[in-house]
């Protein structure tokens, strides 16, 4: 197994916070020692689930693709609790349709894709370039880290299934902009990775990771769509994420 570096004492902002894959992240960096701000809407539990967790967790509403939200989120990491460490993404949606349906001589929506990938590719973008600034004023531990980025991509991004047009284009968008983001930050000491899961288990109900506006694919709970791929405990999933805290890639 990769040694974990220790989150004792970090700050980290978590997308999707209030819910599912995010909400279970929050509570890991909790237990381990750190502080977390929530970003999620402000239709969302955020509020609550903040109160919650105690007082090294806050809650900033935070549209993703939107510059001044995310700005006062990371505002809010720095005013209470002096720095920003981490940034993990969780945030994301999902329609479950098929590029035409045939029954209904109805297309895909070109609103719903366009959603989709400006929500998960630079809703994800978005928060990277605005944290990586307080990362970046942080002093090098002694392996010259100042910050890491991990962002959630899913096994979709590889393997799409029916309906999955949009879902995993958007995550192979996240993908493919990792490694050059990862090489814009290296010579900062900030890591960038990505981390593609297949369906995961929370609250006894089976997602994607991601949540799904609309669809015409029934998709019975996702064991049809992921049949052949194991799903995964949330607890399984941040003990990968704990793990690519490791040494920088170089730079080119």
């Amino acid at each position: 197994m990769a040694n974990i570096r220790s989150v004792k004492g970090m700050v980290g902002l978590v997308t999707g916070g209030a819910s599912g894959l995010g909400r279970a992240t929050v509570e890991r960096l909790l237990s381990q020692g750190a502080s977390a701000v929530i970003l999620d809407l402000p239709s969302s539990d955020g509020h609550k689930v903040a109160a919650a967790l105690g007082d090294r967790c806050a809650f900033a509403p935070t549209d993703v693709t939107s510059e001044s939200d995310v700005r006062s989120a990371v505002d809010l990491a720095k005013q209470k609790y002096g720095k920003v460490d981490l940034a993990v993404n969780c945030a994301g949606i999902a329609v479950a349709v098929k590029t035409y349906n045939f029954k209904k001589d109805l297309p895909h929506s070109l609103e719903d894709f366009t959603r989709v990938i400006t929500v998960n590719i630079a809703g994800t973008f978005n928060v990277i370039r605005l944290a990586v600034g307080e990362m970046g004023k942080n002093e090098p531990d002694a392996d010259g880290h100042r910050g890491c980025i991990i962002n959630t991509a899913s096994v979709a991004a590889y393997d799409g299934q029916v309906g999955q047009a949009a879902y995993s284009a958007s995550k192979g968008g996240i993908v493919g902009m990792t490694l050059p983001i990862a090489r814009d930050l290296a010579p900062m000491g900030i890591r960038v990775v990505t981390i593609a899961p297949g369906s995961i288990s929370v609250e006894r109900r089976l997602e994607t990771g991601a949540d799904v506006l609309s669809g015409d694919v029934h998709q019975h709970s996702g064991q049809n769509l992921y049949s052949h791929i194991p799903f995964h405990l949330p607890a399984s999933v941040f003990q990968l994420e704990m793990e690519h805290l490791g040494p920088l890639i170089p730079s080119k």
